[in-house]
């Protein structure tokens, strides 16, 4: 399995996202914002996914708002702190 489909398939179970399937999120669609309706709180959960998960710490909101922008960034920035 991919990091990319392990982040949509995290996104869709961890947030409840009933109606949605990992297949359609496509990988630059933007994660907040009317198409999915995540908000505030799934950001706070998806941030203590990414660390319980891939042991990735988001250290500020200011930050987190770019990496989590889509699944493009948030496999870009796991794959950036794995690196290092």
């Amino acid at each position: 399995m991919t990091l990319k489909y392990r982040l949509k398939k995290l996104v869709v179970e961890e947030l409840n996202l009933m109606d949605t399937r990992p297949e359609d999120i496509g990988d630059d669609d933007p994660l907040f914002g009317d198409q999915f309706g995540l908000d505030s709180i799934d950001a706070v959960e998806l941030v203590f996914q990414l660390k319980a998960q891939f042991g990735v710490e988001i250290r500020n909101m200011k930050e987190g708002r770019s990496i989590l922008q889509s699944i493009n960034s948030i496999s870009a920035f796991i794959e950036k702190k794995r690196a290092a």
